[in-house]
């Protein structure tokens, strides 16, 4: 019997999920979203004497297909009566997009999914098909590039942030549940943000000399990052404060942030602005300071702006919020560490600030091979790796000229 620690596939317990024998054709989208959404509810369908459904398309790109489903409502309700059972009843379906199992794992997102709805953390994941996923919809708004710096918004990011890292096990620590049994430990390794970005590397191609010396400086810098300082490296790898990995979201841009309606019973109750994260293709077991720092990278959007992320203050304020929450849901909250256990990841975060440019540049090297989005993928990985060429920089002393844009922003108090 493998002694290894249970995956996030085994923590998920994926085999109570139901799997639909369908799969999602972009060529028949209506009829065949329209087929698996009455597999799984056979009493919505028409033919059934149900009222139907009314899909609305939400996205439609390299990485998926998301359709809102609608269940029709009843006849002589009220618009906002049709407009609340709407949002309480409809389905969304992703569907794969294609060659993106280069990029995404499909079975850890599946697997990070359940585990996050298990903690109230998702929404419920209602079935796999063979090209995607059923979930319920989560009524709300997506967070705007400007909304991101604003403290309302940021403020509840940090403590939805902290619950998720503080609520959440994670395959370096087994659940006191029947997950947690011998039956669930796997010989597989760990998936880490580590593994992802070798994973990443090895798929980027070398079919010139350019690509090939490319590939081959990028795998150097991710093992200069995770190997030590005694060694030559950046000591950057573990560096989570003794914590331990937590289960990161790790694409934690506006886009994925949905803020929850003002009404909700839970946001107006308590007067205090409340977020929502989706999309969890990414997430995985990773340092926080990962999570976190991608987070700040985030609030410049795809144009990177760097005048919009968040100065030596706001990232503090933010790590305090996240903390609290953090320990909240952990149950282990002390007061007279806190500002010491502030100081300790700032640190943390600004030794990561250059990984998310790391990250993400590697991973637009591949979409600028695969992606059909008219993009400039190439351009963007560029602008990204180049903020990883900055901070290492600054992190060598090896600097030439005036300091650059991110790293200047970066150091502001």
């Amino acid at each position: 019997m493998s002694s290894s620690k249970p995956t996030l596939q085994a923590l998920a317990k994926m085999e109570e999920l139901p799997v639909l024998p369908l799969s999602y054709s972009p060529a028949n989208s209506d009829d065949s979203a329209k087929q698996l959404v009455y597999t799984l509810l056979p009493q919505w369908d028409p033919a059934n004497g149900g009222r139907g459904i009314t899909l609305v398309r939400f996205t439609d790109g390299i990485t998926n297909t998301l359709l809102k489903c609608v269940h029709n409502p009843p006849e002589g309700v009220s618009p906002a009566e049709a407009k609340k059972l709407a949002d309480e009843e409809s389905v969304l379906l992703r569907a794969y997009g294609r060659d993106t199992s280069i990029l995404i794992d499909r079975e850890r997102e599946c697997a990070s999914h359940l585990l996050l709805s298990r903690h109230n953390l998702a929404p419920a994941l209602l079935a796999r098909f063979e090209n995607g996923l059923l979930y319920k919809f989560v009524a709300g708004r997506v967070c705007t590039v400007p909304e991101m710096s604003q403290p309302s918004i940021w403020k509840a990011v940090a403590a939805r942030l902290g619950e998720w890292h503080g609520t959440l096990p994670t395959s370096t620590t087994p659940p006191s549940s029947p997950a947690s049994s011998s039956s669930a430990s796997s010989s597989e390794p760990d998936v880490t943000l580590w593994n992802v970005l070798q994973k990443w590397i090895s798929a980027l191609p070398e079919a010139s000399k350019s690509q090939k010396e490319r590939k081959e400086l990028l795998q150097n810098e991710l093992d200069l990052l995770q190997l030590g300082e005694d060694e030559g490296g950046f000591n950057i790898k573990g560096q989570d404060g003794g914590m331990g990995a937590v289960v990161g979201h790790c694409d934690l841009l506006n886009g994925n942030v949905i803020i929850l309606p003002e009404d909700d019973g839970v946001t107006s109750a308590s007067g205090n602005t409340k977020v929502h994260f989706i999309d969890y293709e990414y997430s995985t077991p990773c340092e926080r300071a990962f999570d976190i720092a991608n987070h700040f990278a985030e609030w410049g959007g795809f144009d990177c702006d760097y005048n919009l992320i968040p100065t030596r203050s706001t990232r503090r304020e933010f790590i305090q919020h996240y903390l609290q929450s953090f320990h909240q849901h952990r149950n282990c909250f002390h007061s007279a560490t806190l500002e010491a256990e502030i100081e300790s990841l700032m640190a943390e975060v600004d030794l990561f600030r250059g990984v998310p440019g790391f990250y993400w540049g590697i991973w637009a090297l591949i979409q600028a091979e695969i992606s059909q989005i008219h993009f400039d993928y190439k351009g963007y990985a560029e602008i990204r790796l180049g903020e990883y060429w900055d901070w290492k920089a600054e992190k060598e002393g090896t600097r030439v000229g005036e300091i650059g844009i991110r790293e200047k922003r970066w150091a502001m108090e």
